[in-house]
């Protein structure tokens, strides 16, 4: 299967301080796969490359052959580690935004979603607590059929009972040529999830394996891998 998003030569710099080093990174569509590393390993930098909210200082990025702009915003759908919504809306409100602004978005994915979650229409944003505006910001980010979904922490605020409907929630709402890219710290909690596994380190991937490679011929878990590595 072709590459849904394809990454050669990214170099990244904030200040002079080099962030992305030569990174390089192919994704194909069907795959599920978990961006991980420590803090300040690039991982959130590279999602706003991917994404277009940054520039890289050289390299290339494609998405479904598109440069970031205006058509390849079409097709990502981009869940940042932060929240970004207008609090004073509604979560009726903001899935009719959602519906204006993004043709692929499915209104009535995002309401069988919230109805499972039992979360009412009529709360405002600024009413829920955090695990619940993280779980209304999934919901319409994955009620898009987008080609790639970049997902930046989404199960960080999210208590475990809610984890694996979350978990759930990512599986079944992406289409067979799409590609799914997770950036957490919480391995354990999306291993079972993820097809692939790459590993950050100082803004260049280190390592890039299948997440039954790991199991066969590392003998260890996504989770277990990672421990080593980074260990301090």
């Amino acid at each position: 299967m072709a590459d849904v998003l394809s990454c050669e030569h990214l170099w990244k710099s904030y200040g002079g301080r080099m962030v992305l080093t030569d990174l390089n990174l192919h994704v194909q569509g069907g795959r599920i796969v978990g961006l991980l590393g420590p803090n300040g390993s690039g991982k959130t930098t590279l999602m706003k490359l991917v994404n277009g909210l940054l520039v890289p200082n050289s390299g290339t990025i494609f998405i479904d052959g598109y440069a970031p702009g205006v058509e390849s915003k079409k097709i990502v759908s981009y869940l940042p580690d932060a929240e970004y919504l207008p609090d004073w809306m509604t979560v009726s409100r903001l899935v009719a935004m959602f519906a204006d602004f993004y043709d692929n978005f499915d209104p009535v994915k995002a309401q069988e979603m919230l109805n499972a979650l039992k979360i009412s229409g009529m709360e405002r944003l600024k009413t829920l607590s955090k695990g619940t505006k993280e779980k209304v910001q999934l919901i319409l980010a994955m009620s898009r059929k987008a080609r790639l979904y970049m997902l930046d922490e989404p199960i960080g605020g999210v208590d475990p009972a809610a984890r694996d409907y979350i978990l759930n929630t990512i599986i079944g709402n992406y289409s067979e040529d799409a590609a799914v890219v997770i950036t957490t710290h919480l391995i354990s909690d999306i291993e079972q999830v993820l097809d692939e596994a790459v590993f950050l380190r100082d803004g260049q991937v280190m390592l890039h394996k299948s997440v039954d490679e790991i199991r066969q011929n590392d003998g260890k878990s996504v989770d277990d891998l990672f421990r080593e590595v980074f260990r301090c």
